[in-house]
């Protein structure tokens, strides 16, 4: 038995509905855009439905609405000393968002916004601008002492500064292809289970 594996890569296939250009940018519209919007779409009416009428006794929705926004408040926290509250309301969006484009993807014939490296690429780089930006506003020049490892004797600080350095800029390389690639092998199995079960006797 042979799988045709090319029903399974159609899934990851971008297919432009209208094309729109402005000077070099492309804002062509795409299956992309329309899932992500359609994400951010069922993140906002979904949370809305969960808390539109809040009790003091809540219900299993404004539950859930509680329970999702704790857990993000207490990783917050956990990341960022002292300071994580005020950061909160800009981990759960980016939470949300990427938890809606992954449970979209779930439905029948949608499209996975998240399984495009472009998508999941500019989310990283993105984060990784505004978090180095923020650092260096508020150290200063002192930012770089975090490329030399405190007790480090000064001859290997050659070797250990550029590791540190690369390290850092590789951040946002791999958040992006981390989440990359676990949508795509995920949609993947999904593909070959569902295929195997179709074709057994």
């Amino acid at each position: 038995m042979s799988l045709d594996m090319s029903g399974a890569l159609e899934h990851f296939r971008v297919v432009v509905y209208h094309e729109l250009h402005l000077g070099p940018l492309d804002l062509s519209i795409s299956n992309t855009t329309v899932f992500i919007w359609g994400a951010v779409a069922l993140v906002v009416l979904t949370l809305h439905l969960m808390v539109v009428k809040p009790k003091l006794v809540p219900g299993p929705g404004q539950l859930l609405a509680e329970m999702l926004y704790g857990f993000v408040a207490r990783q917050t926290e956990l990341n960022i000393h002292g300071e994580g509250e005020k950061y909160i309301p800009l981990m759960f969006t980016i939470f949300t968002f990427i938890l809606g484009c992954n449970l979209i993807g779930l439905i029948p014939g949608a499209f996975t916004p998240t399984s495009q490296l472009a998508v999941t690429g500019t989310l990283a780089v993105g984060i990784f601008l505004y978090a180095t930006g923020l650092r260096f506003y508020r150290h200063g020049w002192g930012f770089f002492h975090a490329f030399a490892p405190r007790g480090v004797p000064r001859i290997m600080l050659p070797l250990m500064v550029p590791i540190e350095l690369l390290s850092f800029l590789a951040r946002p390389v791999t958040l992006a292809l981390r989440l990359f690639a676990n949508m795509t092998a995920g949609h993947m199995a999904i593909f070959v289970l569902g295929a195997l079960g179709m074709a057994a006797p």
